[in-house]
């Protein structure tokens, strides 16, 4: 089944070349992308299925040499985590395709040129997740930034190239810095094989036998540009500026996808390579953390636009998924990466009804609402549900990550993990004052207004109000959302077996004592 793996690397690339050709009828450009990414989805499903939660590490591996010369190669394979990651990406392309349907672009921009860089920033980002040589994971992590910098500031808002180039900027500096650490990985190799390598399994091997000091510096240039990804405080400033000024579907893959990079490369690379710093450094990680988490809950508290206010979310759910990777339990890492699958589903969800709100209110800044439960309340009722599942309510699928994490995190880190809790009080605190601002009350702005009297009462008669509840393919989008995220709370067991090998043979290769054991069908 190396197949699968291969086609869900190419087919999005191809659905790019194709959709590139059809700039001129949008039309059918949404057609074929929406195809292309079903079919990717048929494929990321047949991946799970063939992948053995018993098996091999680095599953479905693939490779041929790239530069011979030094050990470079264009290999692939994938782990549980990797899994999980490449299924969620699969999952939300064509619900961002489907909810951006009738998307108004900015002058001169057509639906091709959009969506083919929205299939090749698939193509790219499943690639950065199933990549197993460091060096070409490094050249995907950089090479992802360029079809986002494009999305940003070509398809944004008024500020649009600032945040693009702010976003651009912030990784690319982080993964230069990455890629001096993963140098001097390959020359540790090269002085203990006699030849130099950038095979992951290889500088497991090699580089978790260094010394402490050694290993400190290496992983400092990895774990800079992860935190960046991911974001961590105080390396968080590019996302609040790019969640605002992106098209609400690439804020979805921004904050839905892409950031779960960082940490992923923490999981994948810092931990395994870099043991003994990993340990060394955990406290002061895990100060970020929790500092990610309250700093997240209380700007996002005071938050007047929307968009801005998802990106603070996202920042403080960071810090709860970084707690649980540097806590070293397995509880705690299996919450982690149940995190980071969850995260993408409840907070994608959140940001595509926010997404609703605005295309029919025309404006991101909180003020502008009210009452819009009034005229439509299946549209309230995707808020509401959507911030719940935020805010990690028992019965939906993030409850069941945030309850490992801190269940898993205080054996270890009981002070941390007491000083996260608070973070759960205020997630309840800003997600009901969102829904409260928007939904209820007296109807606020002139389109609501407009919309609950009649066409023609407030502003231009001739204009006509287009606000209304739930459309049909709006309904669609929405819909497997909402059955992954009750499915996924009420049994949550396929994914915690996936996950579970692949965190447990981490926290072998960081050769930890782990206090907490989580037990097949428990």
């Amino acid at each position: 089944m190396t197949w699968v793996l291969i086609a869900l690397l190419v087919v999005p690339l191809v659905g790019a070349l194709v959709v590139a050709f059809l700039r001129k009828d949008d039309k059918k450009a949404k057609l074929v992308a929406l195809a292309f990414s079903l079919v990717e989805l048929v494929l990321a499903a047949l991946l799970w299925f063939a992948y053995d939660p018993d098996g091999d590490r680095i599953q479905l591996a693939s490779g041929v040499d790239w530069i011979p010369a030094f050990g470079v190669r264009l290999q692939f394979g994938i782990d549980g985590i990797a899994l999980v990651m490449i299924a969620v990406i699969a999952l939300l392309i064509p619900l961002v395709i489907g909810a951006g349907w009738t998307e108004k672009l900015p002058a001169g921009r057509s639906q091709g040129g959009y969506l083919s860089l929205i299939l090749i920033q698939e193509a790219v980002t499943v690639a950065v997740f199933a990549a197993t040589d460091v060096f070409l994971f490094y050249v995907l992590f950089e090479v992802m930034l360029i079809p986002m910098y494009f999305l940003i500031g070509g398809y944004g808002g008024a500020r649009r190239q600032y945040a693009a180039v702010k976003f651009f900027l912030y990784s690319f500096l982080g993964g230069l810095i990455m890629l001096a650490s993963a140098i001097g990985a390959y020359a540790m190799a090269s002085d203990e094989l006699g030849k130099g390598t950038f095979d992951w399994a290889t500088l497991v091997k090699v580089v978790s036998d260094a010394d402490s000091t050694t290993q400190t510096w290496l992983f400092l240039g990895f774990f800079l540009a992860f935190a960046i990804k991911a974001p961590l405080v105080p390396f968080h400033t590019w996302l609040p500026d790019a969640a605002a000024e992106a098209p609400i579907g690439v804020t979805v893959i921004v904050v839905g996808i892409l950031d779960k990079v960082g940490t992923f490369g923490m999981l994948r690379y810092l931990l395994p390579m870099f043991p003994e710093a990993s340990k060394n450094l955990a406290p002061y990680v895990l100060v970020l953390a929790v500092a990610g988490v309250l700093y997240g809950s209380l700007l996002a508290t005071g938050q007047r636009d929307m968009k801005r206010f998802l990106a603070y979310v996202s920042i403080a759910h960071f810090g709860f998924i970084a707690l649980g990777i540097f806590s070293f339990t397995s509880q705690a890492g299996v919450g982690s990466v149940s995190y980071m699958l969850n995260h993408s589903i409840s907070t994608g969800m959140l940001i595509l009804v926010v997404g609703m709100v605005i295309a029919r209110g025309g404006s991101s800044l909180i003020a502008d609402y009210g009452g819009m439960s009034k005229v439509a309340p299946l549209l309230a009722g995707m808020l509401l549900l959507s911030g719940l599942t935020t805010l990690s309510l028992p019965g939906t699928n993030s409850f069941v990550s945030e309850f490992l994490v801190l269940i898993g995190s205080f054996p270890t880190q009981p002070v941390f993990t007491i000083i996260a809790t608070v973070g759960m009080v205020l997630a309840a605190l800003y997600v009901l004052w969102l829904y409260q601002r928007i939904m209820t009350g007296p109807l606020r702005g002139d389109a609501l207004v407009a919309a609950a009297a009649g066409p023609g009462a407030v502003g231009d008669p001739e204009k006509k109000t287009t606000i209304g509840d739930l459309s049909k393919r709006e309904i669609a989008v929405l819909a497997p959302l909402v059955v992954i995220v009750l499915a996924l709370g009420f049994y949550p067991q396929p994914v915690l077996d996936v996950i579970t090998p692949t965190v447990g043979a981490t926290l072998t290769e960081v050769g930890v004592t782990d206090p907490v054991t989580v037990q097949e069908g428990k």
